[in-house]
């Protein structure tokens, strides 16, 4: 059992900043990825940000400048900072976590709820 704490969405004006934060816990060998993805209304889920176990990271084209995702190994936690927010950015963000249950012989994938940021204009 895998669980997945999500936090710090809201409502901010353009150009204001939000940080999100996501910790995992329960059943976990070890995190292979932690990332985050968003889903507007009428529109499909997309990635927003990804970082591997090793640091590195990944960032969709339209965030990027602009976000900064980072990870405290200790804590199987991941953040994301995101700066110069606009209307655009509207969505609710999901975080996911892909993982080693008990040995390194299987790669699970587990959901967290989601959290809305909402961007006014």
């Amino acid at each position: 059992q895998v669980q997945l704490v999500e936090s710090g969405g809201g409502l901010v004006q353009a150009g204001g900043s939000l940080r999100l934060s996501c910790a995992a816990s329960g059943t976990i060998f070890s995190i292979h990825a932690m990332g985050w993805y968003r889903q507007a209304p009428g529109k499909q889920r997309e990635m927003v940000a990804i970082i591997w176990n090793g640091g590195d990271s990944n960032y969709a084209d339209s965030v990027k400048g602009r976000f900064t995702i980072s990870r405290d190994n200790a804590k199987n936690t991941v953040y994301l900072q995101m700066n110069s927010l606009k209307p655009e950015d509207t969505a609710v963000y999901y975080c996911k976590v892909r993982y080693y249950s008990t040995t390194y012989s299987q790669l699970y994938d587990y959901w967290g709820q989601g959290t809305q940021v909402t961007v006014s204009s």
